[in-house]
Order: C-alpha cells, then sequence, then structure tokens
C-alpha cells in the first residue's frame, strides 16, 4: 500500500498526549501490588492478533499461571522479574530484550517502575495450555549468527550480502518469529514487504523507502515497525546487526 510508512517508536509515546491510563488491572490475576499502568499502542491489526507499542507500569506481582499470549519485549526502565515454575528466576533490565512463549507457566514480578516497547502476538486458534518445558528467553545481542545461505540474487540492487540469523523463538503456527540478524552492506530491489516487523537497531546505519519514496533513516538504537503490506526497499551502506520480532499474516 501506497500510504504505508515506517513507524518509528518513541519511548515517551504519543508525541501530543504522551502515554495513555490503561486502567486497573484485574484484581483476580493480581498477587499483590496496585498497579497503575500506562501505554500507547503503535500498531494493533483489525483481529489484534499482532499488537505493539510502549508501555509503563507501577510495582506489582501477579498471580503464577501459563503466560497467555507470545510477547516480546524491550526493557527501557527499570527491571521485570520473571519466576518460572521450576523455580528458576531471571531478571531483564533495562537495555535488555527477551521473548515469554506462549504457555510459559511463570509469574511477573516488578519490583520497580518499569518501561518497555512490546510486540505480542495473540492467536485465539492456539489453544493455551501449560507447558512446563517453556521458560522466556534472553535475547543475547552478541551470540553467534548461523550464516544464512541460499540468497536469490535477483532481489538485490547490489551484490549478494553476507547475512547472518538467529531464530530464538517461533510460534507453533510458524507465523509469529524473533531473533537476530546480520547483513553485510547491500541494497534490495524495491518490493512490498509480506509481514509486519518491529525492529532494534544494534549497528550500523541505512535506509528503508516507502512506495510513495518517503526515505526512513536509521541507526544504531532506533526502534521502529514496518507495517505488512507497505513498499519497501532496504538499503544498508555499512555492516547492519538488529533485534527483530516479526509477524506473517
Amino acid at each position: 500500500m501506497a500510504d504505508l510508512t515506517v513507524i518509528k517508536y518513541d519511548r515517551n509515546g504519543d508525541p501530543d498526549y504522551g502515554l495513555h491510563d490503561w486502567g486497573a488491572y484485574p484484581p483476580e490475576i493480581l498477587q499483590s501490588g496496585d498497579p497503575v499502568q500506562k501505554g500507547h499502542s503503535y500498531l494493533d491489526t483489525a483481529s489484534s492478533i499482532f499488537s505493539s507499542g510502549v508501555w509503563d507500569c507501577t510495582a506489582h506481582e501477579l498471580l503464577p499461571g501459563p503466560y497467555d499470549v507470545d510477547e516480546f519485549m524491550i526493557v527501557l526502565e527499570g527491571s521485570i522479574i520473571i519466576e518460572h515454575e521450576s523455580g528458576q528466576t531471571d531478571r531483564f533490565r533495562a537495555g535488555e530484550s527477551f521473548i515469554i512463549p506462549k504457555g510459559t507457566p511463570c509469574s511477573w514480578k516488578q519490583d520497580e517502575y518499569t518501561r518497555k516497547f512490546y510486540a505480542i502476538h495473540d492467536d485465539p486458534d492456539i489453544p493455551l495450555q501449560a507447558n512446563p518445558d517453556l521458560n522466556a528467553i534472553r535475547v543475547d545481542p552478541n551470540a553467534e549468527l548461523p550464516i544464512v545461505s541460499g540468497h536469490d540474487p535477483a532481489i538485490y540492487e547490489s551484490e549478494v550480502p553476507n547475512m547472518g540469523l538467529l531464530a530464538l523463538y517461533k510460534d507453533p503456527s510458524g507465523r509469529f518469529l524473533a531473533g537476530v540478524w546480520d547483513c553485510s552492506p547491500m541494497k534490495r530491489i524495491a518490493g512490498t514487504i509480506e509481514r509486519s516487523e518491529l525492529m532494534h537497531i544494534l549497528e550500523g546505519s541505512g535506509s528503508i523507502t516507502n512506495a510513495d519514496g518517503v526515505v526512513f533513516n536509521f541507526k544504531a538504537g532506533d526502534t521502529f515497525m514496518v507495517p505488512v503490506g507497505m513498499g519497501y526497499q532496504w538499503q544498508n551502506d555499512e555492516y547492519v546487526k538488529k533485534i527483530f520480532c516479526s509477524y506473517t499474516p
């Protein structure tokens, strides 16, 4: 679609109104605390299967149970403690990213104010079932990335790049994917993106041009969403590395 463009994320939410009050937590899911939550949605599909934005909340603890959605998070302020049914406890601090797969038996704890970017996959066709084999997945931005082979030269205006991809989580439908990706300099031919993808740039810089010719320049530290159906031409003149989370309808 020609009118679609890249959505840049701001930790403060809407530039005019900031974060909106998202109401009180249902008391039946609270273990402790009286949390105040606010947020701003940057993307919400018509069916709400995939949504993404920024959220903050004061300290609280939720009752344990299976996590009811797939969620990818980038912690911006504070920290989040995930206590697993096995007794394993993970704390995710500002600057870190992680994924909680749907069905992970755990409890959510915050002993301080926290803010995050999030992307949620909530497919009603996938039943919620506690799976003791699931755990929160910490994103290691320095992990070794398997080399991607079998590139089609026809999709590049440049030489075929060297590319690495570490898939950290894929949901049972195969439509929700999160991981780490890197690439040598390259330029793709213009096309249409077939997924919605949240990207957080770790290293390097580049640009994305939509069907209207609007150029979005990105650099290390930027977080942004490319919505499905957007005219899409990616170019990076230097090495780029990113954390990503995507949903393919």
